[in-house]
């Protein structure tokens, strides 16, 4: 029997061009100047232009449309084109600011060594059997970032067998891993949870000095009730005063909870210098009030065009019709020639909406550029900066992704602009951040003796005309990483 099934699928394909333009937009200013010089290698029909013809670019569709006839050497070798190297244009632009610094890429980063080549070339140093040695440096291999070994033992027991070929025991790896790993320098490393990373570096401190014997002994016998800020208990533990357990407090806050931060991880965000994808600029306008002006870093508005060398080659040997080598060389240049179009096609479209979300961002946030205040940041959220722009949310959301601004207050995550409202007592829609920083004040000047529970903190902030539940204060509370009442406790 015959059955007559009707099924609407409604589907969505996006072109090469729009997946190329959405890849573009979501880069930050150093990502993207990479791509562009990794475009202008891969493709040498793309080239920057020279200062004179920076509006070349601008429309490159009747560039290449009114392109000449003029013959040139049919044995033109497109080699010397395809492999050549790139000239040295000057980079040129009018939508970003005269102001703009030029960066040194290369001393952004500073190569620094990691902590699994730090461990690997002090047990390899270490007079150890060789068997003894492999395992040690697989026990290395399986550590995390930070300097933990958060894998099961057994776990590691199973690779050792299967990957590797060597047979041993659960207890065989906890020696090896306590007497030689967790040995090694930083002290912590190696360390399975917070208790053993802490204690490891304090036992290393070879003092008779009674705040670190007493230290040790707090982490060692009492870590439940230290995380609990239990001082009492410790205190009547171990028979000290107050003084005496803060010098020992004062011993473990020098300690370090993640021991491998000090490697490559932590030398990139130290030598990382933001570069911002947009310069906010406050003036005085012609009618006596400040007026905020958003350009484009000049990195993110470089200025292309089509090789004008492979448009002649392109003519020359596409009115070769019988020549079986130079159709094909012409087809060739001709794919080259269109992805530089479309290139510059879609770094235009990428400058257009950079600048239209900067200048609706802007026009949203207009007293906060001016004022650097961030009790002057308004409720906004992605939709209403696309509701301004005409572009989608996901674009928006693609646009501020790992964006920054300089603005004269300093540089600002564009991200961190953003936030919910919430309506005051006088009926006025207010940020979020902005009672997050009332919270976050309020916390930083209470008694550490006796520090705000939940409740009270909603009683301060009514005081302050924000009619807010308990549980959001809980919850703002998170975010900002502040501990409960309990844990903000100081002696």
């Amino acid at each position: 029997m015959l059955k007559q099934n009707l099924q609407l699928k409604l589907g969505q394909k996006l072109a090469p061009q729009q997946i190329q333009l959405m890849k573009l937009i979501q880069l930050h200013t150093l990502e993207f100047e990479e791509e562009l010089e990794r475009e202008l290698e891969e493709n040498p029909a793309l080239e920057r232009a020279a200062e004179e013809k920076e509006d070349d670019y601008e429309e490159p569709a009747s560039d290449f449309e009114d392109e000449g006839t003029e013959n040139i050497d049919t044995d033109f070798n497109v080699e010397e084109y395809i492999f050549d190297d790139e000239p040295s244009y000057k980079t040129a632009s009018n939508n970003y600011s005269a102001d703009d610094e030029e960066f040194d890429n290369e001393s952004l980063l500073t190569e620094g060594q990691s902590l699994y080549d730090y461990l690997l070339e002090q047990i390899r140093l270490i007079n150890i059997e060789e068997e003894d040695r492999k395992i040690a440096e697989y026990l290395i291999g399986n550590l995390d970032t930070d300097g933990y070994l958060r894998r099961e033992l057994k776990s590691i027991v199973d690779d050792l067998a299967f990957s590797v070929g060597l047979y041993t025991t659960t207890e065989k790896l906890e020696e090896i891993l306590e007497n030689y790993v967790q040995k090694l320098d930083p002290p912590g490393v190696g360390a399975r949870n917070l208790q053993e990373c802490l204690l490891l570096q304090i036992e290393k401190k070879v003092s008779a000095d009674k705040a670190v014997t007493l230290a040790a002994q707090i982490l060692r016998n009492q870590f439940d009730a230290l995380t609990n800020k239990h001082y009492n208990k410790i205190m009547q533990k171990y028979d000290v005063d107050e003084e005496d357990l803060k010098d020992a407090l004062e011993e473990i806050s020098k300690l370090s909870p993640r021991v491998g931060g000090n490697f490559d991880t932590q030398t990139i965000t130290i030598n990382q210098e933001i570069i911002p994808d947009f310069i906010i600029q406050v003036k005085e306008g012609k009618t006596g009030k400040p007026e905020v002006i958003p350009l484009l870093n000049s990195k993110n508005a470089p200025t292309l065009r089509v090789s004008e060398e492979y448009k002649d080659i392109l003519t020359t040997y596409s009115h070769d019709k019988n020549s079986a080598e130079h159709k094909q060389a012409a087809l060739f240049i001709k794919q080259k020639l269109d992805a530089a179009k479309w290139y510059i096609d879609a770094i235009n479209q990428r400058q257009n909406t950079l600048l239209q979300t900067i200048t609706a961002i802007v026009k949203l946030q207009k007293d906060y550029f001016i004022t650097g205040d961030d009790k002057s940041l308004k409720p906004m959220i992605l939709k209403d900066v696309a509701d301004i722009t005409g572009f989608d949310i996901s674009t928006i959301s693609r646009v501020v992704k790992s964006k920054y601004a300089d603005t004269p207050n300093g540089i600002v995550y564009l991200k961190n602009l953003f936030s919910d409202s919430l309506t005051n007592d006088d009926g006025e829609e207010v940020s979020t951040k902005e009672i997050k920083m009332h919270l976050q004040e309020a916390i930083e000047k209470e008694n550490k003796r006796k520090p705000y529970t939940d409740d009270a903190l909603v009683g301060i902030l009514k005081e302050k005309g924000y009619n807010i539940a308990r549980r959001t204060i809980a919850k703002y509370r998170e975010q900002l990483s502040i501990p409960v009442a309990r844990l903000r406790k100081e002696l």
